[in-house]
């Protein structure tokens, strides 16, 4: 913070932020300890009363070590001072050295896990958001690589753990090089969603699966609910700005495309850690339709998608079609169309994408927002820039974003009639960062957040409907390096994709979600995680399975 430029008395205040959310989680922690002993001493009496002379608990120094140990946040000791002086970083080496490796700690934002009691005010988190922007951006944005993370659910004393996958399964098979021109030249000018393509050129991921991606980084949207709740509302459409943004960045390097949805598959994503649950329906074949919806932290986030595609022989063009809606608590919506993609040199030289187009986010109060996600030019040394600028009711300009889709985003709110040209990021605030890419990449160049999509265990399966991605046999097949399986399951699975016009045809409905005949989006309907919980999947066909020709899949209701 002092490399930054930021004054002691502002790096005093975030040091008693700080301090004050550590106390409150070490008063949790306490009464974790309090009740582990109880359960211990209960559990040594009920040994010593039967006698049970051979068996012998022992408990692990180190663990215990961890929970006896007290922190002070009050000034007491050598943990009164947690800031970047020598004395605090010593006193927190130490404390990791008596830890074992059994007992290994954890560190979590705490503004994931506590109530608004340690916001102090608008102006205190803006300054912290900018102070603190290597740990937040790099550290807690980076938990899906963590194998252990750590939530608080409804119960405000017990602590959720959650261990995702840090990598893809390694291949079983050697993977065979196919020529993408051989596949593709007969089909300039056409619209590739309909081009049946070998599973060489997927990733383990279907197109539902890419819907949520652009949830990665929700924790801008926690961030402009806060802002919102203490009535900072340029705030509020700055992270939603952010948002929006931030959802292109795992695009970077992904050269495979997604698995085309089967007509009713669906996919859902419970992640706590996040606070978001999330759930995505194909609702259409003709015209392909996604439609999805999640909930957060105080917001909730739908839409309905679509993808036209043209391809050019050394490039494809993908042109989204759809309207995405964001509506907060308190009645704020905001809402925006996602912009054109263009994926180059796919005969001749490297393989790269670009996002191009204006991003108009429209909101029903005071702020609006425009961006420009910038063209690539042959010329142009500073690619993949998106600038844009909110604007309040009366049209006037009130803050300017400036970054890279790729990389990360800023802000300025200053006076624009005294502002002129371009304004340098030297100048700027810190709004968001993408995260870094995983230790273990692949292929499909998947992001850590990407990595954890398509997992499944036992116990994971038995809860899931027989129509989640999870559950296709091709992608499952891919992911695990099994390519001559994949190829003849997805050779399979399309034989049953050309029945869902048929089926469509004789009255077929999407099980979740309903169409809104005011505006022609589709909305969820509800139910979805009511009957996960009974595990009642009555109406939720076998769509995966083996089938007939003849065959009818009976309509959702």
């Amino acid at each position: 913070m002092h490399v930054e430029g930021l004054d002691d008395v502002l790096i005093k205040d975030c040091e008693q932020i700080m301090l004050s959310e550590f106390s409150e989680f070490q008063r949790q922690l306490k009464l974790r300890y309090e009740e582990h002993l109880s359960f211990l001493r209960t559990f040594q009496q009920q040994l010593e009363d039967v006698n049970a002379d051979e068996v012998t608990t022992t408990i692990h120094e180190g663990q215990l070590h961890l929970l006896k140990h007290e922190y002070s946040c009050s000034g007491h000791g050598n943990n009164s001072e947690y800031s970047t002086t020598e004395s605090s970083d010593d006193v927190e080496k130490q404390e990791l050295d008596e830890l074992s490796d059994e007992g290994e700690p954890h560190f979590f934002d705490t503004k994931e896990s506590f109530s608004d009691s340690t916001v102090v005010c608008a102006s205190k988190i803006r300054d912290l958001d900018h102070a603190d922007k290597s740990c937040c951006t790099e550290n807690c944005l980076d938990t899906v690589e963590m194998m252990d993370l750590e939530t608080e659910p409804n119960d405000r004393n017990a602590f959720l753990y959650i261990r995702r996958r840090t990598k893809l399964p390694d291949p079983i098979e050697k993977e065979k090089g196919v020529s993408l021109w051989s596949m593709l030249k007969d089909n300039v000018g056409k619209d590739l969603t309909r081009v049946c393509l070998p599973v060489y050129f997927n990733e383990p991921l279907s197109t539902l699966q890419k819907c949520f991606e652009d949830l990665e980084y929700s924790y801008l949207l926690d961030r402009a609910y806060e802002y919102g709740k203490m009535g900072n509302s340029l705030m509020r459409i700055l992270h939603v700005a952010a948002f929006a943004i931030s959802g292109y960045a795992s695009s970077d390097g992904r050269h495979c495309k997604p698995f085309n949805p089967l007509l009713g598959e669906t996919y859902e994503a419970d992640f706590p850690e996040k606070g978001i649950r999330f759930f995505s329906e194909k609702v259409s074949h003709h015209p392909t339709l996604i439609a999805c919806h999640c909930e957060g932290k105080g917001w909730k986030f739908w839409g309905d998608s679509n993808l036209k595609s043209k391809f050019w022989g050394q490039t494809i063009q993908l042109d989204p079609v759809g309207v995405l809606t964001l509506e907060f608590d308190d009645g704020e919506v905001f809402q925006w169309s996602k912009v054109t993609t263009t994926i180059y040199n796919l005969i001749f030289g490297k393989v790269y994408c670009n996002h191009h187009g204006t991003m108009n986010i429209l909101g029903n109060r005071q702020y609006s927002c425009k961006l420009k996600f910038k063209e690539q030019s042959l010329l142009e040394r500073n690619p993949r820039q998106v600038q844009g600028f909110i604007v309040d009711v009366n049209g006037t300009k009130v803050a300017t974003l400036m970054g890279k889709w790729d990389d990360s985003m800023y802000y300025t709110i200053d006076d624009f009639s005294k502002t002129r040209g371009c304004i340098s990021t030297q100048d700027s605030t810190l709004l968001w960062k993408r995260s870094k890419p995983p230790p273990n990449p692949t292929r499909y160049n998947l992001s850590s957040f990407a990595i954890t999509l398509n997992e499944l265990t036992p116990e994971f399966q038995e809860k899931l409907p027989p129509t989640d991605s999870r559950l296709r046999p091709d992608q499952r097949y891919l992911e695990n390096g099994e390519y001559e399986k994949a190829n003849a399951e997805k050779q399979r699975l399309e034989r049953r994709q050309r029945m869902s016009r048929k089926l469509q045809e004789n009255g077929w409905k999407p099980r979740w979600f309903w169409k809104d005949s005011k505006d022609g989006t589709f909305r969820y309907t509800g139910g979805y995680w009511e009957a996960r919980e009974q595990k009642k999947w009555d109406n939720s066909p076998d769509i995966f399975g083996e089938f007939s020709e003849d065959q009818n899949v009976p309509p959702s209701n």
